[in-house]
């Protein structure tokens, strides 16, 4: 044994009838990485497993070998800001990461024990504790599903998700991960072992370090047995390619496609790839589709797809746009910088979409195909997930979710003035074009995040909306409970206070969070309260719950309830 440790204990990925992936990385290529399934694994010593992971039988008594697939990672790299154990960085350099998945097939129903050995280059073998694995639930049998989202290496995560560990345990049925995993996705120590203790596997495979109010919380082993499925937020897509800018300032630096477009067809450069130059010179999502090759569906990829989960129709989309400030100053929402406005290749375009899923776009179609599917309309339940709120309190539901309308102004000689940007309220991508399109098929709940905060909505339809995302760095909830209003221009199409959908928030069912005066109040909007939620279809309800890290030794509270009709 002796060698040196994986980046991440393993993490389970798209399981399906008779299989599922088990997914875990390391810092070299290696010798052999393996994993072993079967019932007999869990009384196997290290010896015995390493045996089983690199001799000549490929099975025994108990127990089957099933070879991964290494591949490196070709994004993940450290800047000045990483914090890697050990080590320091100047410049931006490339960080060797390798991705072992192997594909665990003819498994039985219920859960069966698998153990992941991984030798490195010098023969010395990491063999992990035995965790369990499930293939597919049955079509029609009820599921437990943990909904979160925004982790990004915040304070309170490793807490929130070891609270949920002790109210429902680790062998979920999904964790449902509505976006924004890390902040910089290029960044390879924010998702494996950042020196704050909070990288995102790290949380979610109870590796993690952090303390609060004297209590040292280590996240919870989910990832290992629940598995994962994630959408694409903000913050796993990385702007423009640099050789010398900071990854921070690289993944703020996205442009439109359409912008990279236009100049590869005035530039035509010589002997580049179209598809990869355009990406270089627009935005990606490569790291997250190489950490989270599947899910994936034949039109969208890792982008965009739908499983069903037992009862559960899950479809995810790709919606989410550039977070740009709100600042009357400098690049923002509304504005590009001064001191750039005779430099279109520095313009930031406005909060532009990444994908667009406006009607008429290939998303859409995709989407509008599979909520007519046979597998949607055979699910006791449909939940559609992705990460930019459709209806919220919170300051990133402002402003509308469409594309910028560009204005620029020049002056009698032709020099640039200003160049600005507005967002029409009326072309609101998600209000417009996706709720009528979910309230047609029967959507019983939409899950979001981006706000950190957590609220919820009830259109007339019946389509539920919910945002469970507070683990911490709330931006603020703005409703008259509250009396804060959104830092953004007066303008009918910015809607600085409330719902800009128009629905009126519920105050949760069981135990709401009271303001001075004793009135219930229809979020919470706390970095120092953390909340999870969790799907139960044999209830057919979503059931809500807060900690208080304040307080360590306090219970944690089921505050809300709704049920799915």
């Amino acid at each position: 044994m002796g060698g040196r440790p994986l980046l991440c204990e393993p993490y389970l990925l798209d399981p399906r009838q008779g299989g599922v992936y088990v997914v875990w990385h390391t810092e070299e290529h290696g010798q052999h990485a393996a994993v072993l399934a079967g019932k007999s694994v869990a009384g196997m010593s290290d010896e015995e497993a390493l045996e089983a992971a690199t001799g000549q039988r490929r099975a025994g008594s108990g127990w089957r070998r099933f070879d991964a697939d290494t591949a490196r990672l070709s994004r993940t790299r450290e800047d000045a800001a990483s914090g890697v154990p050990g080590r320091a960085y100047s410049a931006v350099v490339d960080r060797h990461v390798y991705r072992h998945l192997a594909d665990v097939s003819g498994l039985p129903s219920g859960r069966t024990p698998y153990r992941v050995v991984s030798v490195d280059h010098r023969g010395r073998a990491t063999v992990t504790p035995a965790y369990s694995l499930a293939p597919a639930v049955p079509s029609k049998k009820p599921v437990k599903l943990l909904l979160t989202s925004d982790h990004q290496l915040k304070d309170m995560t490793p807490a929130n998700l070891e609270k949920v560990a002790q109210t429902v345990g680790v062998e979920l049925d999904g964790v449902l991960i509505a976006g924004d995993l890390v902040n910089v996705p290029d960044r390879a120590s924010e998702w494996f072992d950042s020196t704050t203790g909070l990288a995102f596997f790290a949380g979610l495979t109870g590796r993690a370090t952090k303390a609060l109010a004297g209590r040292t919380y280590r996240g919870a082993p989910l990832a290992q047995h629940a598995p994962l499925f994630p959408a694409i937020g903000n913050h796993e897509v990385m702007g423009r390619w640099s050789d010398t800018a900071s990854l921070g300032d690289q993944f703020n630096d996205p442009q439109p496609r359409s912008v990279a477009e236009r100049l590869w067809r005035e530039t035509r450069p010589r002997g580049d790839d179209r598809q990869a130059w355009i990406a270089e010179h627009s935005w990606d999502v490569t790291t997250y589709e190489e950490m989270f090759p599947y899910p994936r569906s034949g039109a969208g990829g890792p982008r965009w797809w739908s499983r069903t989960i037992g009862d559960v129709h899950l479809v995810t989309l790709f919606v989410t746009q550039i977070w740009r400030s709100a600042s009357a100053s400098g690049r923002g929402k509304f504005q590009e910088s001064a001191a750039d406005l005779e430099a279109p290749e520095r313009w930031g375009y406005g909060q532009h979409i990444f994908e667009p899923v406006k009607r008429g776009s290939e998303q859409y179609a995709w989407l509008e195909r599979d909520l007519a599917s046979p597998a949607a309309r055979r699910a006791r339940y449909r939940v559609v997930m992705y990460h930019h709120p459709g209806h919220g309190l919170g300051d990133n539901s402002a402003p509308p979710f469409t594309d910028p309308v560009q204005t620029v102004r020049r002056d009698a000689a032709g020099k640039v003035t200003a160049v600005t940007y507005d967002y029409p309220l009326a072309d609101d991508q998600i209000l417009r074009d996706l709720e009528p399109l979910f309230s047609d098929a029967g959507v019983h709940l939409v899950h979001n995040g981006h706000s950190h905060l957590w609220n919820r909505f009830r259109n007339d339809r019946g389509v539920n909306w919910l945002e469970t995302s507070n683990v911490g760095n709330s931006y603020g909830a703005y409703d008259v409970s509250s009396g804060a209003a959104r830092n953004l221009p007066d303008s009918p199409n910015n809607i600085r206070q409330g719902d800009p959908g128009g629905l009126a928030p519920i105050v949760p069912t069981i135990a709401p969070l009271t303001d001075a005066a004793g009135r219930p109040l229809p979020y919470i909007s706390s970095n120092e309260i953390t909340v999870f939620s969790v799907l139960d279809s044999a209830a057919g309800a979503v059931r809500s719950y807060r900690f208080d890290t304040r307080d360590p030794d306090s219970a944690v509270v089921l505050f809300d309830e709704f049920p799915l009709l």
